[in-house]
């Protein structure tokens, strides 16, 4: 069993996505969880997910799971 948690500060949930960014684009993607060994990914629960706000001027890409 997967024991990730959500990355947020003070939350413990499960994390159920994982969302990278790119910075030059301004961009953020969030999918599924990925393989766990990016420093620069960030794992979310399903509250923060759809919770998921960005800068303004930034984009967000969510995988078709989380629309």
């Amino acid at each position: 069993m997967d024991d990730r948690r959500c990355s947020k500060v003070g939350c413990q949930r499960p994390a159920v996505s994982t969302m990278t960014f790119d910075y030059d684009d301004r961009l953020a993607a969030l999918g599924p969880l990925g393989g766990g060994n990016d420093p620069h990914a960030h794992d979310l629960c399903h509250s923060h997910t759809d919770q998921l706000s960005v800068p303004r001027g930034w984009t967000v890409l969510r995988h078709e799971s989380f629309r």
